[in-house]
């Protein structure tokens, strides 16, 4: 048998180890993008390197990761993906996560809920473990009779060629997002909308009601709907009961309050211990580089929302303080429209500038002097530079906000990278 890994990331190389542990005697094949692996290849793999179509693979099985668009990908075997792997082999309920921002966070908050309630929980993910390294372990505890859910964070490139769809899925809003891969907003709204399109009338589609195409997506499940807002009120409540409070909830951004809902909502199907979700909703900072709290100096706010890498993304972070601001943006060019997001930055009340840098900064630009709007710098692409000129610009009272609304991959290796480095510039003001 002839099995053909298509990228060896950390997905590639949780692929190998599952696969060659099922087919000891099979025959692999690493495909990749990048000239040289970023993990060691096992001995006896063969490695191609520099490989960006991937059509007519001579193999019996072909095991995409995320990172491989399917419409690259023909062979004459079966060609499946990790993500569809795991969720044709997964003997206990999955719940899974998918909008264009806040997946991690909400993910990460259930399992917290559901842990928090006695549940024995599997997080896995971009924030959790990889899912194929912990199916074994899954299906050794449902084969004692004893229960567990999966919690699944699933991007689009994950959900792409999904042919089966979770227990509970949660479609959080969905905004334009890595345009630079799919061939369009409507190719990346089919890849999202297969988290429920699998479904039975047995499941559950929890969704964004106030995001029209998160309403969209949820209404060609097959199962029970079940529609959030982020309400007005303090009282955060399920079925007329109220499960907690927004100032229970410790993460910036009202946002923040529609994932915490839906988290409440999808802990609600597998417990009803009310004390234990609230429990869990007053202990959860959040995640790194998410609106996170870097330091308060001399009066001023640092705040790393590094994983900010869409323009929706930097216009919840400016709503989330009501202080006056200071928004350090821009980055790797995917492609996006920034005329929209600029309208709504020049909306927001106490926005005392915009500090400009990276691929983007000129197109940012020219959404703000459409609005007639002067108050932004274009900076050189020198992030230190752009750090030092925020807390010049900066009173006490003030709120610095690195909120890039772009990937990373202009200056640095990820958003952790980027937002690590704030960090450690901010430690040395």
């Amino acid at each position: 048998m002839k099995i053909a890994l298509l990228g060896y990331g950390v997905e590639g190389a949780s692929a190998y180890r599952y696969l060659s542990s099922r087919y000891p005697e099979a025959e692999f094949e690493v495909y990749d993008n990048a000239e040289t692996p970023k993990y060691e290849i096992p001995d006896g793999v063969a490695f191609r390197g520099g490989v960006t179509s991937f059509h007519d693979i001579d193999a019996d099985m072909v095991m995409r990761t995320p990172a491989i668009p399917p419409y690259t990908v023909t062979s004459r075997g079966k060609i499946s993906s990790v993500t569809e792997e795991f969720f044709e082999a997964c003997p206990v309920p999955i719940i899974g996560i998918t909008g264009t921002k806040g997946k991690g966070t909400t993910a990460s908050l259930i399992a917290a809920m559901l842990e928090k309630a006695g549940i024995k929980t599997w997080l896995v993910g971009n924030i959790g473990l990889s899912s194929l390294d912990i199916l074994d372990e899954v299906t050794a505890h449902d084969a004692e009779g004893k229960s567990g859910v999966v919690v699944y964070e699933l991007s689009s490139f994950q959900l792409w060629d999904m042919k089966k769809s979770p227990h509970v899925a949660i479609v959080l809003m969905i905004e334009p997002e890595h345009l630079n891969v799919h061939e369009s907003f409507d190719d990346y709204v089919r890849a999202k909308s297969n988290i429920v399109k699998y479904q039975t009338p047995e499941d559950i589609a929890i969704y964004f009601a106030d995001n029209d195409v998160s309403a969209t997506i949820a209404k060609s499940s097959a199962g029970v709907k079940i529609p959030y807002h982020v309400e007005d009120g303090e009282a955060l409540m399920i079925d007329g009961k109220e499960i907690a409070r927004r100032d229970d909830i410790l993460l910036y951004g009202e946002h923040n309050v529609g994932n915490v809902q839906a988290a409440m909502l999808a802990a609600w199907q597998f417990t009803q211990d009310a004390q234990a979700i609230r429990a869990a909703i007053k202990e959860f900072h959040g995640l790194p580089h998410r609106l996170e709290k870097v330091a308060e100096k001399s009066g001023i706010l640092y705040i790393n929302d590094s994983f900010s890498s869409a323009p929706p993304a930097t216009v919840a972070a400016l709503r989330a303080f009501k202080q006056p601001k200071i928004v350090i943006m821009g980055g790797y060019d995917r492609g996006l429209d920034f005329t929209d997001t600029a309208r709504q930055i020049v909306a927001e009340p106490d926005v005392k500038k915009a500090l400009l840098l990276g691929q983007t900064k000129h197109r940012i630009a020219a959404g703000f002097k459409e609005c007639d709007w002067r108050s932004y710098e274009v900076l050189e692409d020198d992030f230190a530079a752009a750090v030092q000129r925020a807390h010049e610009l900066a009173d006490p009272g003030d709120v610095i906000i690195l909120s890039p609304g772009c990937a990373s991959f202009d200056m640095f290796k990820n958003f952790a990278e980027r937002g690590d480095t704030f960090k450690e510039l901010v430690s040395e003001l």
